[in-house]
């Protein structure tokens, strides 16, 4: 009975951000040279540019992907949870998150005290966005699960996330 525990479950990613889904498309993440996979360590220094982010799915079908912080502003009293640091919509299958459209700037992990989880989510969208949705007017207290209520987008279909902590001021590299 050694079954694989989902590391999405083991980092409280389902449960905190997300409900219980099934990944049915694949996505890529990668800051500078370092992949991104499920509970892997990305100091702050290397993610001050957005991740380049490829997706598979199908190419006449578009993707939202939302990236927050459960965890702000301390992981013991995450009183702004959750906060937003990135939003893009109309991203084509098979292709890069770059072909779709920002429409909340990138912000980089800028964790103040403690080790903070940072959660990409993608979804399927059921048509492009256009100009339906308009960009949250505050970062803190985004909930991902209402966003995809609004927006009919459902459950996610890829998702990773990475901790990331406070750096020494003297070590930034």
């Amino acid at each position: 009975m050694g079954g694989k525990v989902d590391p999405l479950v083991v980092g409280r990613v389902i449960g905190d951000v997300v409900d219980m889904f099934v990944p049915s498309v694949t996505m890529s993440v990668h800051y500078a040279n370092k992949h991104v996979t499920n509970g892997c360590d990305i100091k702050p220094s290397i993610a001050t540019e957005p991740p380049k982010i490829t997706i598979g799915g199908q190419p006449d079908e578009f993707y939202t992907l939302v990236m927050t912080d459960p965890d702000a502003p301390s992981p013991s009293e995450p009183t702004m949870r959750e906060w937003v640091h990135w939003i893009v919509t109309d991203i084509p299958g098979c292709s890069n998150v770059a072909r779709g459209k920002e429409v909340l700037g990138y912000v980089g992990p800028r964790p103040p005290v403690g080790i903070h989880r940072y959660i990409l989510v993608l979804f399927r969208q059921t048509a492009p966005m256009q100009e339906i949705f308009q960009a949250p007017v505050a970062r803190a207290h985004f909930c991902t699960r209402m966003f995809a209520h609004q927006l009919d987008l459902g459950v996610p279909v890829a998702t990773v996330y990475f901790n990331a902590h406070k750096e020494p001021a003297n070590r930034k590299r």
